[in-house]
């Protein structure tokens, strides 16, 4: 009996360990990671599964000190710079950008405002306003985050936004200092600018000087009058005015996001920009300045 109590016992033994494996191979990875850090305590199940995750779909900032290096900027608390490079949908519940990125985008505007002022003390508003435009915008934004290499240190959970930042860096070189809204830019590289100027003006206690330090090198070159490009809709008229055609506008925005332009009552032009009332306008414009253009090397300019 006792020999027979022996061999069962090591049979249950045996088939409990087989239980086991089968068990842990159908949990995967995660099951494996949460049972040695059961041993080592310094894991739970929730942390085990994340972590996973975390690997597989989003990328981590690792590395800190490459984003101060960058930026030229030393951070006291780094968490403010860890969450300046944290996308929304990086974990539900996570501390994002969104909070650095509102302060960041004021700070902004009144950094490039006190920088014009002192600059340009002859420039009247309605000169000074465009050009401030053209240095905060969100395309603007974004090529600082690309020429400095910040978008590859952003955590996120989204694969689509890695299409649209390389669809963006594939047509930047047909327009080098800006295009008026004629290519899309993410907004998501744009926030990244915003809550680093944020995180450094929180850091450094508020500190104007130091703020406009870190701000100056990213977005250097800062677009001046003599750089500031003609936008499409004065390119359009002065084309039209020299060939003495009529240009029509036809705002189409609040139903359908569009513009549209007419040329001596012929439509030449259309435009898309759900976001953004300006840019649907500046791309109906140069749709139609393309278009005026063609017509006139070709046709008659009564036809026009």
């Amino acid at each position: 009996m006792v020999a027979a109590s022996s061999w069962l016992q090591s049979l249950l033994s045996q088939s409990k360990l087989l239980f086991s494996s089968q068990r842990l191979r159908k949990y995967g990875f995660a099951l494996s990671d949460f049972l040695t850090g059961a041993k080592t305590g310094q894991k739970s199940v929730k942390d085990s599964f994340q972590a996973n995750e975390d690997g597989v779909r989003m990328k981590c900032l690792t590395d800190l000190d490459d984003v101060e290096k960058i930026i030229g900027y030393k951070f006291i608390n780094k968490t403010l710079l860890n969450q300046a490079f944290t996308h929304p949908s990086y974990n539900k519940g996570c501390a994002s950008y969104e909070r650095l990125e509102y302060v960041g985008d004021s700070v902004l505007n009144l950094l490039i405002a006190k920088q014009q002022f002192s600059l340009y003390p002859d420039l009247p508003p309605g000169c000074l306003t465009p050009l401030r435009a053209a240095n905060v915008d969100t395309e603007k934004l974004a090529r600082v985050a690309v020429k400095h290499n910040l978008h590859k240190y952003l955590r996120h959970g989204k694969p689509a936004l890695e299409r649209r930042i390389q669809r963006f860096m594939e047509v930047l070189p047909k327009y080098p200092l800006h295009s008026h809204g004629l290519i899309d830019a993410p907004k998501v590289l744009a926030d990244v600018v915003e809550s680093t100027i944020g995180a450094v003006f929180i850091d450094s206690n508020t500190c104007i000087d130091t703020t406009w330090e870190v701000t100056s090198i990213l977005l250097d070159p800062i677009i001046t009058p003599e750089m500031l490009q003609i936008n499409p809709v004065k390119k359009l008229y002065e084309l039209c005015q020299k060939y003495k055609l009529t240009v029509r506008l036809v705002d189409l925005w609040s139903k359908e996001g569009a513009f549209e332009v007419f040329v001596n009552n012929h439509l030449r032009g259309r435009g898309h920009c759900h976001a953004k009332k300006e840019i649907a306008l500046n791309r109906a414009a140069n749709a139609a300045y393309n278009e005026v253009l063609r017509i006139l090397r070709v046709e008659d300019i009564n036809t026009v």
